[in-house]
């Protein structure tokens, strides 16, 4: 059992909290926001003990050991910072910052300091993609050539929207895309060229690409992402001897076929989970990482959080859209 603290009480830390207290022993402790009252009324929801006005009070509560950032992800970098300044452990919403430079700016703070940084990648840890990736190890794919994955939401155009606004990271890459793309690597490895293609708003954000990435070895992949279109995300990795096909969408909880020509076996998940109650794998894999004295996911390491934001950088430079850097001088 870990004692989280919530930085930025919107909607991913209401379900991020919901299933850590429905399906684990795990307990948010305490909750920060600059919005004195938006802490009370999610401390409220939660039953949660301690609702701070700062995010500097959160991370100095003796109470918590490790800090869950949920905020808008422009500002990731400057809350993680925050918490590891503080000494705590830290589980940081993807992407884990907006660009290549300030992930490695978050991953050598945190290596400096000697304690458990982990992008929340928390499709990585579903028992589904646990499967899916011992079956990778084994060589049961034969050699992998091809994969392809699509995620796509739509959100009415509204310039209100952050998802419309590039000053507060908005665009598909870094909402949907970042799924795709760490599939695309997690499946095939990662690129060594890549090429992207896409659509862009009159007010600067991506609405939609598709990049073609080559692995070494030649293995490709297809990311689709898309804030214009909804997508199945029914992702698949075809290998020399089998291919993998999800039947759900893979971001979340998910059953998948291993197919050998004609012939199929079904993988279906067991846990009945649905949707983001799914979240509270990754909070258990980080309580365990924690208990055996790790300071980085053995499975989605910093390095592999630093390669992502660069797959995406590269993605959106293609595009001609970037997120502003942030100024951590002061910090």
């Amino acid at each position: 059992m870990l004692r989280w603290g919530v930085i930025g009480p919107g909607q991913i830390a209401d379900d991020f909290t919901s299933t850590l207290h429905a399906n684990s022993d795990q307990r948010v402790v305490a909750v920060g926001s600059r919005s004195a009252d938006r802490a009370a009324a999610f401390a409220a929801r939660h039953g949660i003990d301690t609702a701070h006005a700062s995010y500097e009070a959160l991370v100095a509560d003796p109470a918590v050991q490790v800090v869950y950032v949920a905020s808008p992800h422009p500002q990731h970098l400057e809350h993680a910072l925050l918490a590891i300044a503080a000494g705590k452990h830290v589980l940081v919403e993807k992407p884990m910052t907006t660009s290549e430079a300030d992930t490695r700016a978050l991953a050598a703070a945190a290596r400096a300091a000697g304690v458990l940084a982990m992008e929340a990648m928390w499709t990585r840890y579903l028992p589904g993609t646990t499967v899916i990736a011992r079956l990778l190890a084994d060589g049961a794919l034969g050699t992998v050539h091809l994969a392809s994955v699509d995620v796509g939401w739509p959100h009415d155009p509204d310039p209100t929207d952050r998802m419309f606004d590039p000053a507060q990271g908005g665009g598909a890459l870094l909402d949907a895309g970042v799924y795709a793309h760490w599939f695309a690597r997690f499946a095939v490895g990662a690129p060594v060229t890549s090429r992207t293609t896409g659509a862009v708003s009159d007010g600067g954000v991506d609405l939609q690409s598709v990049t073609v990435s080559t692995a070494t070895g030649g293995a490709q992949a297809v990311a689709t992402t898309s804030m214009t279109a909804w997508t199945p995300g029914l992702a698949t990795i075809a290998g020399s001897t089998a291919t993998i096909r999800y039947t759900d969408h893979f971001v979340f909880p998910a059953s998948f076929a291993l197919h050998h020509g004609a012939d199929a076996e079904h993988w279906q998940e067991p846990t009945g989970l649905q949707g983001r109650q799914g979240l509270v794998w990754q909070a258990a894999a980080l309580a365990q990482y924690v208990a055996e004295g790790r300071t980085e996911s053995p499975v989605h390491d910093l390095d592999v959080s630093i390669g992502i934001a660069a797959s995406l950088d590269a993605a959106r430079a293609a595009l001609d859209t970037a997120v502003p850097e942030q100024d951590t001088s002061a910090l």
